[in-house]
């Protein structure tokens, strides 16, 4: 005779029970390949596979995933003949956590940049819809790096590597796993990594999202740089306080800033949701009102790289139309338009086509403006989706034509040298800019000294 069970808190079934079964991989692993040493070497990254296997042990030791559900994944896992870039897409865009192996190595390496893109945009895309924060990057540290060589999106991580043991920090997991006397120093380490992801999965429950393009995806490495790139966001909105008449409120704050186009889809203002697209790109990125930035001096040369995020009912108010047209008289070609446009809004599909012909006739400039991506900003981007996958394009344009337009002057030369000067640029807002950092070498193309003879501890 079968048992009954009987639900129990009064009747009531659990969260846990209600919430159907999750088989996503928990974790990603994303690490640089290291090239053999010589001709027939061993393969130097038969260490990662090993420390992901003994992730994958742990984490399904921590929880209840049932058999054949993969606990975690690395790019060994693609099989041959099977699409790379489209698995790695599919993978990035539904697993739990990422989780980066921190080295030189790693942050030269533009494959790199684009698989911590393609799930940071989907961490962004998560606390826009939930306005709930979705940290669910776990770094690792393969190798130790002293943080002023992390870029932004890594400095920026609130993680703290000291919880997973003192020798760890300062010998990182491949110094653990090589070497036979940290063994049980890297076995704690590891238990306390696959705690950690679980954790981290368990709390944050990133939603899936759509495959990024990962041929075409950017890097949030960004480009070798000798100093900060920044990156301004410029909201030309209304507030709450001074809508044209008959606008609903529902998408406006107290300030401009608080302009949200895509509700309810988004509960985030999208200047936010923009500032965290651009610093994933490794910018550091501002952001201010139309409204209360004074007007540009004709003729000088540019600050800073800008993003002018507009609404068209803006244009509706009398002044600032009039200082938006004022604005686009000049040439500004590092200042890249784009017009978010929610077309389920029904007040603005009703006056699309009217408000449409108002932008025309008060920004031609810089509605015809820039590449083709720009342009088809400046026409109208319709979804958050959309307006992620556009956005670097158009950052990287302003950035360029930034990089063509800005103020270059010669620095003095160093005492006695006779060697000519590279010239720079001006910096973010008028003073020097750092010299830019000698180009990195190919770190892909050279191996690695062999193996220390204390190395090698059977541990394989």
């Amino acid at each position: 005779m079968r048992r009954r069970v009987f639900p129990q808190d009064g009747g009531r079934v659990s969260e846990t029970a209600q919430r159907a079964p999750d088989h996503r991989p928990y974790f990603f692993l994303s690490y640089a390949h290291t090239p053999r040493y010589g001709v027939g070497g061993p393969d130097p990254d038969m260490w990662v596979e090993r420390l992901f296997r003994d992730l994958c042990g742990h984490v399904l030791a921590l929880t209840d995933l049932p058999a054949g559900s993969p606990a975690g994944f690395m790019d060994r896992e693609i099989r041959s003949g099977e699409g790379w870039s489209e698995r790695l897409g599919e993978v990035l865009s539904t697993c739990r956590v990422f989780v980066p192996l921190f080295s030189p190595r790693y942050f030269a390496s533009e494959m790199c940049g684009k698989e911590w893109y393609a799930f940071a945009q989907r961490a962004i895309y998560h606390q826009a819809k939930s306005n709930r924060s979705a940290e669910a990057i776990v770094p690792a540290l393969w190798v130790p790096l002293p943080p002023e060589q992390l870029p932004g999106p890594a400095e920026r991580l609130q993680f703290n590597h000291r919880a997973f043991g003192d020798r760890y920090v300062t010998d990182g997991l491949y110094g653990l796993i090589k070497l036979r006397r940290f063994a049980e120093e890297y076995e704690a380490a590891v238990y306390e990594l696959a705690k950690r992801i679980v954790s981290v999965a368990d709390t944050t429950r990133v939603a899936s999202g759509s495959p990024v393009d990962y041929r075409h995806a950017p890097s949030a490495f960004g480009k070798p740089s000798g100093g900060p790139r920044p990156m301004h966001l410029t909201i030309a909105a209304p507030t709450r306080h001074d809508l044209p008449e008959g606008r609903a409120p529902d998408y406006y704050g107290k300030q401009s800033q608080d302009w949200n186009p895509y509700h309810p889809d988004s509960a985030r203002p999208l200047a936010y949701v923009a500032q965290d697209l651009v610093r994933s790109l490794n910018y550091q990125a501002t952001v201010s009102s139309f409204d209360h930035e004074a007007p540009p001096e004709p003729d000088q040369p540019p600050a800073r790289p800008e993003i002018l995020l507009v609404d068209r009912w803006a244009l509706e108010d009398d002044e600032r139309c009039a200082r938006l047209a004022a604005f686009d008289a000049e040439p500004r070609p590092w200042v890249s338009l784009v017009v978010a446009w929610n077309r389920d809004d029904p007040q603005s599909r009703l006056s699309e086509a009217q408000l449409v012909r108002k932008l025309e006739r008060t920004m031609p400039r810089q509605m015809s403006q820039g590449r083709p991506a720009c342009r088809l900003a400046a026409r109208g981007v319709f979804s958050m989706e959309a307006f992620g996958q556009i956005l670097p394009q158009v950052v990287e344009s302003a950035a360029q034509e930034y990089l063509r337009h800005a103020e270059v002057f010669p620095p003095a030369p160093p005492p006695g040298s006779a060697r000519p000067t590279r010239f720079r640029l001006s910096g973010p807002m008028g003073a020097p800019a750092p010299a830019p950092a000698p180009d990195h070498p190919d770190t892909h193309s050279r191996g690695t000294a062999p193996d220390a003879e204390d190395t090698d501890d059977g541990r394989s």
